[in-house]
C-alpha cells in the first residue's frame, strides 16, 4: 500500500513540473524539514482541521478545492500530509521500497529497550 502511494504521489510530482531539472537530494530534504516546520507554526496557532467541515461543504453543494482550502490547507493536519508526501516522493525517486524499511524497523524497535534507552 505505501509503494503504491509512493508511486501516484510520485507521477504525480512529475506531471506537475517537479522533476523537469535535475534534483538535488539536499533541497528534497530541506524541504521535508519546511513542511516539518509549517506542522509545528500550525500546532503553535492551534489550527486544526475540524473533522467533518470538508465533508458538510461538499454535503452542501460546495467545491471540493474551495472547501480544502477553507477547512483544511495550512492546519496541521494538511502539513503532516505534506511531510509524507515528500518523503514519500523522495522515497520513489530513489527506489527505495519504504514498506519493506518501515517494516523491518518497527520490528526492530519492537525489539528495543524503553525509551530505545536514552532520556527522551
Amino acid at each position: 500500500m505505501i509503494n503504491k502511494l509512493s508511486e501516484e504521489i510520485h507521477l504525480n510530482a512529475k506531471s506537475k513540473g517537479f522533476f523537469d531539472e535535475p534534483k538535488n537530494i539536499g533541497e528534497m530534504l530541506c524541504l521535508i524539514h519546511s513542511e516539518v516546520s509549517e506542522a509545528l507554526e500550525a500546532d503553535r496557532k492551534s489550527n486544526y482541521s475540524v473533522l467533518g467541515t470538508l465533508t458538510d461543504h461538499l454535503n452542501n453543494g460546495g467545491d471540493f478545492k474551495e472547501g480544502f482550502e477553507l477547512h483544511v490547507k495550512n492546519t496541521f493536519e494538511d502539513e503532516l500530509s505534506d511531510v509524507i508526501i515528500r518523503v514519500l516522493d523522495l522515497a520513489r525517486f530513489k527506489g527505495i521500497d519504504m514498506e519493506w524499511h518501515i517494516n523491518q524497523k518497527m520490528r526492530y524497535n519492537s525489539m528495543r529497550e524503553h525509551k530505545h534507552g536514552k532520556k527522551y
